[in-house]
């Protein structure tokens, strides 16, 4: 699994290729803790280069998810393949994630939910 960050508006932009598994999984997460000890809450995950994500990816991200809850954030999820929408719909984890279509949407709420 490869990983590149990029920062726009305050947010941080992760974006993902290849498997979401338990193995990767523990990479995603350094990262995004990483992220949380700089004091950066606010972070998007782009998911459009993922080819295949497993229960342990997905615990991965619930994980993630409450870690950054817990420090008052918030976690967006963008650009699923159909096949990576679809487990997100049977598991119901499409209720719990904030999932948009695009990247730019994802990071263009952010501004949204600050402004109110």
């Amino acid at each position: 699994m490869e990983i590149t960050r990029k920062e726009e508006n305050s947010v941080a932009i992760l974006s993902v290729k290849g498997r979401l598994d338990l193995a990767s999984g523990a990479s995603l997460k350094d990262e995004v803790k990483a992220l949380m000890e700089k004091e950066q809450i606010m972070i998007h995950l782009n998911l459009a280069e993922v080819d295949f994500i497993n229960s342990s990816g997905l615990g991965v991200l619930v994980s993630i998810m409450k870690d950054i809850r817990l420090h008052k954030g918030r976690l967006t999820l963008s650009d699923l393949a159909s096949y990576v929408q679809e487990i997100f719909e049977i598991t119901q984890l499409s209720h719990i994630f904030e999932i948009f279509t695009s990247e730019n949407e994802a990071v263009a709420s952010y501004q949204t939910v600050s402004a109110s």
